[in-house]
């Protein structure tokens, strides 16, 4: 179950459904660290195919046997009461002196310094029904895990690497039909103290009939802003929400489906959109600032994530701005089964998701 909160104002009483939070004890969190350790030295890098193969024999074997049941308790938990989003706070120790100064972006990130968190992320995902993957939609593959890192020259676009606008809920890669169904999200450092913000389906009163259009086949859900699309590609159209009519999954990307200009949805898809935005963003979450070392596991097809706009190295303090690092956080995604979506892996490596767009592969990989 996920904490519910009782918000009293003008005697009005509203019971509002919340992200769980679990804090991480000093030993629990010791655990993790020598578990990680040790898997670093046996394995080398959390991407080693032995180490994926046996992720889940592993997860169970070192994790904390408490947050073992949690996080499987929540893969299997898609109920009412279901927010679809744990943070765990204080998951790892962050050793800021060996990461050193933030990199200017993504690509000039040393991922060796991130080897260990990388072991913590992975078994995370051992723990549900589900096996890290990396998508070659995401910066043609790059790997297991992505180092978030704010960037100067894309600070004002609707990236991980942007800052200065607020990042709209999305839940991740909404243009695939193979999306992740879990995402973690490490916080190597928050130095500019950034609210994360969480949006579930499941915050909604009711899913009742006003929302049936949203199941229906009818909307453009265009690819990531980082993937080209050409002049001659065929128009796919796909539904919002999907799965169970009382409490279904959802595909849905804001910024994209209904902010971005290009993309001409339908009258009638644009009209179902903006209704269901007009109460969705209202029951938007930033009420968890992490911090370095915490640890976001999201349901990819229940809650939509994003964060707020903020001064790239720069912290507020009392109306006083001071100079700090930049953040850096850490993605790692998995998925549940990777043989109902053989067509669209690698030949040789089915942990490698080839999806371009809504079922269509890339070609000449």
């Amino acid at each position: 179950m996920n904490s519910l909160e009782i918000l009293d104002n003008d005697s009005i009483t509203e019971v509002k459904l919340l992200p769980r939070v679990i804090e991480i004890t000093s030993q629990e969190r010791r655990m993790i660290q020598d578990a990680a350790a040790h898997l670093q030295r046996k394995y080398g890098s959390y991407e080693n195919r032995d180490f994926i193969t046996h992720v889940h024999q592993l997860a169970s074997y070192f994790l904390p046997e408490r947050i073992l049941h949690i996080a499987a308790d929540f893969a299997s938990d898609f109920s009412k009461d279901q927010y679809g989003a744990i943070a765990f706070r204080g998951l790892m120790d962050i050793d800021q002196e060996n990461i050193g100064t933030t990199p200017s972006n993504w690509q000039s990130a040393d991922y060796s310094k991130f080897n260990i968190y990388g072991f913590a992320c992975a078994l995370l995902h051992g723990a549900l029904p589900s096996k890290p993957v990396q998508y070659y939609s995401q910066r043609k593959g790059g790997g297991l895990m992505h180092a978030i890192i704010p960037d100067e020259k894309m600070r004002e676009t609707q990236t991980g690497s942007g800052s200065s606008t607020d990042l709209y809920v999305h839940t991740e890669d909404a243009f695939l039909k193979h999306q992740a169904d879990f995402l973690s999200f490490m916080y190597i450092r928050n130095e500019e103290q950034v609210p994360s913000t969480l949006y579930s389906i499941r915050s909604h009163e009711s899913i009742g009939e006003k929302f049936r259009p949203l199941f229906e086949r009818m909307y453009k859900i265009p690819k990531d802003a980082n993937l080209e699309t050409g002049t001659d590609e065929e128009e796919v159209l796909d539904a919002i929400l999907y799965g169970n009519y009382e409490l279904p999954f959802m595909r849905f990307d804001a910024a994209e489906q209904l902010f971005n200009p290009s993309i001409k949805q339908s009258d009638d898809a644009h009209h179902h959109l903006n209704e269901f935005w007009e109460e969705a963003k209202d029951l938007v979450y930033s009420g968890f600032t992490p911090q370095a070392g915490d640890v976001i596991l999201v349901n990819n097809h229940l809650c939509a994530h994003g964060r707020s706009a903020f001064r790239a190295g720069v912290r507020n303090i009392d109306g006083i701005e001071y100079r700090c690092q930049r953040r850096i956080m850490l993605r790692m995604m998995s998925k549940v089964s990777l043989m109902e979506m053989r067509a669209h892996t690698l030949t040789e490596d089915p942990f490698f998701v080839i999806e371009e767009h809504l079922g269509k592969n890339f070609e000449n990989i």
